[in-house]
């Protein structure tokens, strides 16, 4: 019913930059949070950064200062600028968000997009 598609990944030098996004579609009434989760090879998921509905963030202490989370709340958009990657941000980024449809409250995920960091 709602659909998650992640864009921007890629290959990288250490210390360069990417810009992730992800777009939802599909029976949605109100979108309340997005984020965007990573998971590395042999570890678990974990939250990287997350926008509420009102705009407030929270970031993984690994990337604050270094990645930014938005939102375009009129196209049901989240980026993730990622600035002065490292080699061990490399992992497969997902996009989640929390969702009103008609059935009540969800949570959807993307396919995930890879990111690799290279030294």
């Amino acid at each position: 019913q709602v659909q998650l598609v992640e864009s921007g990944g890629g290959l990288v030098q250490a210390g360069g930059s990417l810009r992730l996004s992800c777009v939802a579609s599909g029976s949605i009434f109100v979108i309340n949070s997005m984020a965007w989760y990573r998971q590395a090879p042999g570890k678990e998921r974990e939250l990287v950064a997350a926008i509420s509905s009102d705009g407030s963030t929270n970031y993984a202490d690994s990337v604050k200062g270094r990645f930014t989370i938005s939102r375009d709340k009129a196209k049901n958009m989240v980026y993730l600028q990622m600035n002065s990657l490292k080699p061990e941000d490399t992992a497969v980024y997902y996009c989640n968000a929390l969702v009103v449809i008609k059935t009540g409250l969800t949570t959807s995920w993307g396919q995930g997009t890879q990111v690799t960091v290279s030294s």
